[in-house]
């Protein structure tokens, strides 16, 4: 019997928010709406689908490992040197390779309590240690974080927005911080949702911190609809950056996700439209909530969080909403038992969602005015 090493039989497999097609087999549904896996409501870019068509007639050709031309248009949008970007299959990708060419075994990767799941996963089946503080209202305590550094540290790892919480670290907070953080342990900011927090006065942006031990990964995925394509990009020291070609796979992204992201960075109408659809759901979210008393941590991304009173709560809440066509995502795997987690929509799809959530607050209410389960 082939033997596997202790760190791989604590892992499960990736449980991705539950397909529609499964939930229309399974309920019968005419009308489903998904809004639980943070992805754009409008759909693609309309330039990186017509990009598509002419990128398949190359398909028998390998694909550029370097992405020349895409990191040449990311590094002239951002003022960086081509050297300097990296791309790979999306930034749970990236942040796998981060932690391969940067830790070795007994090293140890820090950061939060309920944060994005990726780094957790992609930590702990390279056989690495991963250690986390508590949260502080539903956020990063970088205090705690920067009191938590140990000797066996080499990176530290910062969602900002962060995800499945919606909530963002300051300008201040973060310049502070790293003012406690040793040049020989590598800070890593996620800014998955960067384009969303940018409309909040004091969000830091990761690519102003040009210091020779921070590394700042971003996606495509969300704010131009690549999400199906997979493509993220990392930005750092040029040094650090070659070190991940030496991990990376090397014909990543493909040709098609590479053609479509070039076309798509140039859809500065789609950005907007995303960006204004996104204020414009939420905020609908944000009133509808409030009239309910559904409290919910305030957001600086696409999505926002609510916070049932149990795990238990939280999973009924989900099971009621997806029988009436509503999908959304408890994130216990998280770290936030109690969370559930919804993104923005457009309009349609936000008034459908909030008559969902209307009728299964009701449902799980007793007379007395008191969850059912808590």
């Amino acid at each position: 019997m082939i033997k596997l090493p202790k760190h791989l039989q604590t892992l499960k497999p990736y449980k991705s928010g539950k397909p529609i097609s499964e939930l229309v087999r399974e309920q019968g549904l005419s009308r489903i709406v998904k809004l639980a896996s943070n992805e754009n409501p409008l759909g693609p870019s309309p330039r990186a689908v017509e990009a598509l068509s002419s990128a398949a007639t190359d398909l028998h050709r390998y694909v550029d490992p370097r992405a020349t031309e895409l990191v040449g248009k990311v590094a002239e949008r951002l003022d960086r040197q081509p050297d300097e970007i990296i791309f790979g299959h999306g930034t749970d990708a990236l942040l796998g390779y981060i932690v391969n060419a940067f830790t070795v075994e007994g090293d140890e990767v820090l950061t939060s309590e309920g944060t994005f799941i990726g780094i957790r996963v992609n930590t702990n089946k390279l056989g690495r240690k991963i250690r986390t503080v508590p949260m502080k209202d539903y956020g990063y305590d970088l205090e705690a974080l920067a009191d938590a550094l140990s000797p066996d540290t080499r990176i530290v790892y910062i969602a900002n927005p962060n995800n499945p919480t919606g909530s963002m670290v300051t300008r201040s907070e973060l310049e502070t911080f790293l003012k406690r953080v040793p040049d020989s342990v590598l800070v890593l900011l996620d800014e998955a949702y960067a384009a969303y927090a940018a409309d909040f006065d004091g969000y830091p942006d990761g690519l102003s911190y040009r210091q020779d031990n921070i590394i700042v990964t971003r996606t495509l995925s969300k704010v131009y609809g690549l999400a199906g394509l997979r493509v993220g990009f990392a930005v750092g020291p040029a040094r650090l950056i070659q070190e991940l070609y030496k991990v990376k796979l090397p014909f990543e992204p493909n040709s098609f996700a590479q053609a479509a992201a070039v076309a798509a960075l140039d859809d500065d109408a789609f950005l907007q439209r995303t960006l204004e659809t996104n204020r414009r759901s939420l905020a609908m979210f944000a009133k509808a909530l409030d009239r309910l008393g559904i409290p919910y941590v305030k957001t600086y991304a696409n999505f926002m969080m609510l916070l049932l009173p149990s795990e238990e709560t939280a999973a009924d809440f989900y099971e009621a909403c997806l029988t009436r066509g509503l999908i959304v995502r408890p994130v216990a795997s998280f770290g936030v038992p109690n969370g559930v987690r919804i993104n923005s929509g457009t309009e349609e799809e936000t008034e459908f969602a909030i008559r969902v959530i209307e009728q299964v607050h009701a449902e799980m209410l007793n007379p007395e005015g008191h969850h059912v389960r808590e």
